[in-house]
């Protein structure tokens, strides 16, 4: 694998040794890179340089060194250069603390990847030499719609949510983890080419998906199990189950040593809407979080950065008993966003958060202790789409044709709970005319 990777690096950085005009086949993760995403993308990208009619990286790695060339081979559609692509930007990886220290637990190292900031999807296309195999996802994002037409194959263990074609192979099942496929494929195909290192990647991720293959948590299925064994067998000295998910289960809930942004980043949700918002999943308590230095210029910077409005931070911590704690804060500088928001959380009722004010010493911040803990961001996101589309549809009723405010809002400090004119003046029937006439003529 090391051999492999310093190949793709050297090659994709210096450009060395690569004919003119040779294809990229980039085997994609999705853009959250975790564990699955990353490890699916390396396994699978090392497979098919093996498989390949053309093994092109082996050559490489002396070839990129002495800028030689294939001794005049030239590579066709089918003997793409095979290369595997983190899709984030390098810089953001020390946020995947558990990619990082899986890495380093198999001594791989970080500076072998390579990066979505490293390599030019677009321009691949555009010339005709991109073949993109997607796993661990099957749809591309709309920011990458370009790239669509280079899809070649999906290997991946969600619903599949892409339109059949001829023009790409699927293998999609709703197992655990994406890289019990890829394990599936390797042994079945290649499995000469498993070693410990690239055993312990694959064993590890499924580990850390199928949450230590524990059937109550409602993750692993039988392929997951299936494979998972079939690892153990092939290399009995693999770290024992509950030791090696509980290290990685540490290492993802490691922030020691991230600034404030980083800890912002890690886990973060974007909603636009009439609002821009994010929600960031931190991984210690909120109090602790809060007394950060210069935190409420941080925030500030934070959301100017990413045009925010309101962010919502979700804290999660545990107790000795191993029980989560959860706990929400929100940062705006619009006081009206914070109460918006904050009362539509306290209202809401599918699921209810039972939220209890806590003291905050920033002005901009207002805290809460979190009593439903169950509800996690996957429950949390629901709440704050609905909070924005009601938003939307209020800031349009209350917008005619022209964009002009038909009538005025409700005041802030309003004694009353609403007013009667708030959906607009009483509708005028033409029944309703006659009738008024009639009293005037009677009178």
């Amino acid at each position: 694998m090391d051999e492999f990777l310093y190949a793709c690096h050297a090659a994709v950085q210096t450009s060395a040794g690569l004919p003119s005009g040779c294809p990229f086949h980039v085997v994609l993760g999705n853009e959250a890179c975790d564990l699955d995403s990353m490890v699916s993308s390396l396994a699978y990208a090392y497979f098919l340089s093996k498989v390949s009619p053309c093994p092109v990286a082996p050559r490489l790695v002396q070839c990129a060194v002495q800028a030689a060339t294939f001794s005049g081979q030239t590579c066709g559609i089918e003997e793409a250069f095979v290369v595997p692509l983190l899709n984030i930007q390098q810089e953001e990886l020390p946020l995947r603390s558990d990619n990082v220290f899986l890495l380093r637990q198999i001594g791989l190292s970080p500076d072998l990847l390579l990066f979505r900031d490293q390599l030019d999807l677009v321009a691949l296309q555009r010339s005709d030499r991109l073949r993109l195999t997607l796993v661990d996802h099957n749809v591309l994002p709309s920011s990458d719609a370009s790239l669509e037409g280079a899809v070649v194959e999906v290997i991946d263990h969600h619903m599949l949510e892409r339109e059949p074609s001829p023009s790409y192979h699927a293998t999609v099942e709703t197992v655990g983890s994406c890289a019990t496929l890829v394990t599936e494929r390797l042994l079945q195909k290649a499995p000469h080419i498993l070693d410990q290192q690239l055993a312990q990647l694959l064993y590890a991720t499924i580990l850390a998906d199928c949450v230590n293959m524990a059937p109550a948590a409602g993750k692993v299925t039988a392929k997951d199990s299936l494979f998972a064994t079939a690892l153990e067998a092939r290399f009995p000295s693999l770290p024992p189950r509950a030791a090696l998910f509980q290290a990685l289960h540490n290492a993802k809930f490691d922030v020691s040593g991230l600034n404030t942004e980083q800890m912002l980043m890690k886990d973060m949700k974007m909603l636009k809407g009439s609002l821009s918002m994010a929600i960031s999943v931190l991984y210690l308590p909120i109090e602790v979080f809060l007394q950060r230095a210069e935190l409420e210029e941080e925030l500030s910077g934070f959301c100017r950065k990413l045009a925010l409005d309101v962010l919502v931070l979700m804290s999660i911590s545990f107790t000795e008993a191993k029980q989560p704690i959860r706990e929400l804060a929100l940062f705006s500088h619009s006081a009206t966003c914070r109460e918006q928001v904050s009362h539509f959380l306290e209202r809401a009722g599918d699921p209810a958060l039972d939220l209890h004010a806590i003291s905050c010493p920033h002005d901009h911040v207002v805290a809460f202790h979190q009593g439903n803990s169950s509800a996690s961001r996957k429950k949390l996101l629901p709440l704050l789409k609905d909070f924005v589309r009601v938003r939307r549809g209020q800031d349009k009723d209350d917008e005619d044709e022209d964009g002009e405010r038909r009538v005025p809002p409700t005041p802030a400090n309003s004694l009353v709970e609403g007013c009667p004119l708030d959906a607009g003046p009483p509708p005028v029937s033409v029944h309703a005319l006659h009738d008024k006439f009639g009293q005037i003529d009677a009178r």
